[in-house]
């Protein structure tokens, strides 16, 4: 088995991963280091930071968890979805079976999030 098939993407994620490390490095070297209390300190929109939400209390809304829940399974279905049916031809009916399976994985995790009310924006 030859490599040279893959010289190309090797030769990409050497060339990346060279132009990674020369952007911090230089960056590092040439970046001025005035540092003040004003930098050092977190930025929230031009609003001054402070240890509790704006509303009070100090618990986090659940609604933008679900939703980032939801987003994550409907993107990874997608990213399995697309390779099945660019192939769909050439899949037994086992593959068909196993996409089938898979989907009625992500819509449990869809009922879920569902019933947790995720879907509810108020």
């Amino acid at each position: 088995m030859t490599l040279s098939p893959y010289a190309p993407i090797i030769g990409l994620l050497a060339l990346a991963a060279g132009f990674a490390l020369f952007s911090v490095a230089s960056a590092r070297l040439a970046g001025p280091r005035r540092l003040n209390k004003a930098k050092l300190e977190a930025y929230e929109c031009g609003i001054e930071p402070s240890p509790q939400p704006v509303g009070g209390g100090g618990r986090f809304p659940i609604k933008f968890f679900l939703t980032a829940m939801l987003f994550i399974v409907f993107d990874i279905e997608i990213i399995f979805l697309y390779p099945w049916a660019v192939s769909f031809d050439a899949l037994p009916i086992f593959g068909f079976v196993e996409m089938v399976l898979f989907i009625v994985a992500v819509f449990v995790a869809y009922a879920y999030v569902w019933r947790r009310g995720g879907l509810d924006w108020d």
